[in-house]
């Protein structure tokens, strides 16, 4: 029944992994179960009523971590996020490529397509002729592409 190479995966014969799934405890089943009477809870006390215990990050009155510390910092809404690459990087293209943004996708240039569009910084050497077509370019990646006998086209 095992799967060979051969052989197709057949939906009736998944199973879990060996060791993978252990049974549920039995609790309060007896004494002789081990989890009999107060069931692993010990005697009274907090943790043993239901609903017992404390919330994530309650430091038992004690003013807690993530009050003790200050506010820091601030995110705008409104601030100009562009997916980046350096010139450096557009050496893998061959020559008279047309670099666009979801040309880097597709690449892994860029993680993601941010809502702006594409920023080209200067940083590296570009040795191969190409088009780049892109949000904005750094006066220094302007020139290199230009350099190597390329274009820089603004979207």
């Amino acid at each position: 029944m095992g799967s060979q190479s051969n052989e197709k995966m057949k939906l009736h014969e998944l199973r879990p992994a060996k060791g993978a799934v252990t049974p549920a405890k039995r609790l309060g089943r007896g004494i002789g179960s081990g989890l009999g009477k107060t069931s692993g809870k010990g005697h009274k006390g907090q943790w043993a009523r239901s609903g017992g215990g404390v919330r994530p990050g309650f430091e038992g009155g004690q003013m807690p971590l993530a009050r003790r510390l200050p506010k820091r910092g601030f995110n705008s809404r409104f601030k100009a996020v562009y997916s980046i690459v350096n010139v450096g990087d557009l050496n893998r293209f061959p020559d008279d490529s047309v670099i666009t943004i979801e040309l880097l996708y597709e690449e892994r240039l860029v993680g993601k397509i941010e809502p702006y569009g594409l920023n080209v910084l200067g940083d590296g050497e570009l040795t191969t002729r190409l088009t780049v077509k892109a949000k904005k370019f750094t006066k220094s990646a302007l020139e290199k592409i230009e350099k190597a006998g390329g274009k820089a086209e603004v979207i």
